[in-house]
């Protein structure tokens, strides 16, 4: 029970992490200028409905696909742990990676009448990053328990985002510019050693296979 109890907030921790909403906030509030409130908040709602789909589906399936294409999980906890790194490092600096969303798609958004699905669901809140970090969650599931716990830690934290969206239905007046970059950064450094974790656990396995 103990395991599963730390899996379970490990899982929650890095997905939030790297899902990270509250940058979000700014970005979708900018998209939606001439919507109402109530517009927003359908927007968020879908959106989060979808990233949870997408992370769920990659989740249980993407090992499946690395099987037909021949990726070996080691190498994809590499080359994850490296994207994780990016997105970190970016977070550090408390900018919005490029790893989750460039800035053309951001403008792209502000130009689309609905941006729930693109950009919002997809990159921002279910991209590379937090698709990668799925992934590894599952791979680090050592039961069916920790599997459902996985599930569970993906709706648990893209109803959270709902939440943060909900909240800025009104605007982003509520959301301190400092305490947004201080937790950004802090929350970039807890991604950095996570991301560190993963190429550990990818190197122990390269050389345990050698």
């Amino acid at each position: 029970m103990n395991e599963l109890w730390q899996y379970t907030l490990l899982a929650i921790s890095s997905l939030f992490v790297i899902i990270d909403p509250f940058a979000s906030v700014p970005a979708f509030v900018a998209m939606t200028p001439q919507d109402t409130p109530k517009e927003r908040a359908r927007m968020a709602r879908l959106a989060c409905l979808v990233a949870a789909g997408v992370l769920l589906g990659f989740a249980f399936l993407g090992e499946y696909i690395f099987r037909f294409l021949g990726i070996t999980i080691p190498a994809f906890k590499m080359a994850g742990s490296i994207v994780l790194l990016l997105v970190a490092l970016d977070m550090l600096r408390a900018k919005r990676s490029a790893v989750m969303e460039t800035s053309e798609e951001t403008e792209a958004g502000a130009e689309k009448d609905d941006i729930a699905i693109t950009p919002l669901a997809v990159p921002m809140l279910a991209g590379p990053g937090a698709i990668t970090t799925a992934i590894l969650l599952h791979n680090e599931a050592k039961s069916f328990d920790q599997q459902i716990a996985l599930a569970g830690s993906i709706v648990v934290v893209l109803a959270a985002s709902y939440v943060v969206f909900r909240l800025s239905a009104k605007g982003a007046g509520w959301l301190s510019p400092i305490a947004l970059k201080i937790t950004t950064r802090i929350m970039g450094l807890l991604l950095a050693a996570l991301a560190c974790q993963f190429m550990f656990d990818a190197l122990k396995e390269f050389k345990a296979k050698l």
